[in-house]
């Protein structure tokens, strides 16, 4: 019975490790399959705003991943109104399976993150006042939270933050079935009233550091 009983714990072992081995990504192999991006993202993932692509440097590999599956299913880039993100579903669609998935996030995850330029005008001031109630999720900082299943906001283009939250406010995002936290983002995005409330947080979130 003894042996039978370690027999069974070693085989359930066996099954985690093989899943987490299969679960983490692999950065050498994200950064072969990373051809296809470059040439919206960039080499350095520091995106092209002429291409209306975002930089991905510096995000989490979770919250890539996350994207990248939503895109691959449907829930991203398939509104005929988000003419950008329609951009984007092809080329997820390029990764086979989560293992390919895990390992481009990972890839993406290790590049170094560099500073971007403010291009928005707003007022950060009012902006800081509107980020109280994004601040519960994604942090005083904009650092995001994993737990609360909250990217990392600091450091990202506001362009392309100001985009996205209309999306949200648009019903672009956040209303798909499977999108659980786009869902808990609209409501967010819908308390500020109007496109100068948007940039006015865009541009605070701009300061963050």
């Amino acid at each position: 019975m003894k042996n039978l009983f370690v027999l069974g714990i070693t085989f359930a072992l066996g099954i985690v490790l093989a899943f987490n081995a299969y679960a983490a990504g692999n950065a050498a192999k994200g950064k072969a399959a990373y051809a296809v991006c470059l040439a919206c993202h960039g080499a350095d993932g520091m995106g092209n705003k002429d291409l209306n692509s975002p930089k991905i440097a510096g995000l989490s590999s979770w919250y890539l991943e996350r994207q990248l599956k939503n895109f691959k299913a449907g829930i991203r880039g398939a509104d005929p109104k988000d003419k950008y993100g329609m951009q984007m579903r092809p080329m997820a669609l390029t990764l086979p399976d989560d293992q390919a998935i895990a390992d481009m996030a990972a890839y993406v995850a290790s590049m170094a993150e560099k500073k971007v330029a403010p291009s928005v005008g707003g007022d950060a001031n009012a902006g800081k006042a509107a980020y109280m109630l994004c601040q519960a999720c994604h942090g005083p900082t904009g650092g995001g939270n994993k737990a609360l299943n909250s990217p990392k906001l600091a450091g990202q283009q506001d362009w392309y933050l100001v985009r996205q939250i209309k999306n949200f406010k648009a019903g672009i995002r956040g209303v798909k079935p499977g999108d659980a936290y786009g869902a808990q983002m609209r409501p967010m995005a819908m308390t500020l009233a109007n496109d100068k409330a948007i940039n006015n947080v865009a541009a605070y979130i701009a300061t963050l550091k």
